[in-house]
Order: structure tokens, then C-alpha cells, then sequence
């Protein structure tokens, strides 16, 4: 049997950090989604899916990710139901988030989320004045040889990419 879900959307609006009562943290928040197909009108439209996170990642989610943050999700569909005030059984889906990526850096593109070089040197283990934002031994030879986590080696500096259609794998 298999249950997964991919996601990638925008959250609706900041996510909501609580507690339980044994002091297991948890995330909620929504993502909306575009659909791959636009209606009638030429307008594309979205799904708006609750998603569920715990401990740490939860507290991460909370930390880095706010109102319009790009982020996607890998966990598992989950249901479950309650009663409610007025008598009623209602049944609620939600994704159990096992895994959450923060896709764009805080303040890039439509979204305010995401963490810059600083936050991820926390957020992976390394501190603020860690020449290895990742966190972790790195190897000084490699340090010193002008390797950078900002080089782009797929930069084409504004010229014309030379490639043939026999280099093309399409």
C-alpha cells in the first residue's frame, strides 16, 4: 500500500505554532496549490490543502516560513474526525507533513519566507561565523581553492550557450 504527497504552493497565511501537552510541537498551515488547468475564463485556479507538521520541523516551519512563502511538502494523507458542538460528526484531511523544503530565500520572489545564509548555518547545525553555513567539517583545501555555495556554475555571463541538438537528451 502507498500513501504520498508531493506538494509545492504558497502558504495562505502565517503558520500556526502550538504545543501539546507533553511539549510535542506542532505546525499547521495551508497551501495552495495551483491546478495544472485553467477554467473557463482562462483563469487558473487552486486547492487549498491543510497541512500538519511536528517537533522540529515544526518549529522550523513557524521560524522561516510566513504569509506567501514558496514551500513544498512531502508527507502522507491523513483523515481523522471529531464531534463538534453541535453533535455533528465532522471528518477532516490533512497532510502529515514528514518533510518540509523552504523554496525561495527569505525576501526572494512573491513570498517573505524562506531563510538566508545566516538562519541556514543555524538551521543545519553551523553558527552564524561558521565558514560552512551546512554545518559540519569541511575540508580547508576545498575552502581555499574558491569553491563558493554562491558560484553559479550554470551562469552563461550574458553570452550565447553553445550546444548542439546532438548534446540534447529530448
Amino acid at each position: 500500500m502507498l500513501n504520498r504527497v508531493v506538494l509545492v504552493g504558497r502558504l495562505t497565511k502565517d503558520p500556526e505554532l502550538r504545543y501539546t501537552p507533553n511539549g510535542a510541537a506542532v505546525a499547521t498551515f495551508t497551501l495552495a496549490v495551483n491546478r495544472t488547468f485553467t477554467n473557463q475564463q482562462g483563469e487558473r485556479e487552486a486547492d487549498f490543502i491543510n497541512c500538519v507538521t511536528w517537533r522540529r520541523q515544526a518549529e522550523n516551519v513557524a521560524n522561516f516560513l510566513k504569509k506567501g512563502s514558496l514551500a513544498g511538502v512531502d508527507g502522507r494523507l491523513q483523515t481523522r474526525n471529531y464531534e463538534n458542538q453541535q453533535g455533528q460528526r465532522v471528518f477532516v484531511t490533512e497532510v502529515q507533513a514528514e518533510s518540509v523544503q523552504f523554496l525561495e530565500p527569505k525576501g526572494g520572489g512573491s513570498g517573505s519566507g524562506g531563510y538566508s545564509g545566516d538562519q541556514r548555518g543555524q538551521y543545519f547545525g553551523g553558527g552564524q561565523n561558521d565558514p560552512n553555513p551546512y554545518g559540519g567539517n569541511q575540508n580547508n583545501q576545498n575552502r581555499n581553492q574558491g569553491n563558493s555555495f554562491n558560484d553559479d556554475p550554470f551562469a552563461n555571463d550574458g553570452k550565447p550557450i553553445d550546444i548542439s541538438d546532438d548534446d540534447l537528451p529530448f
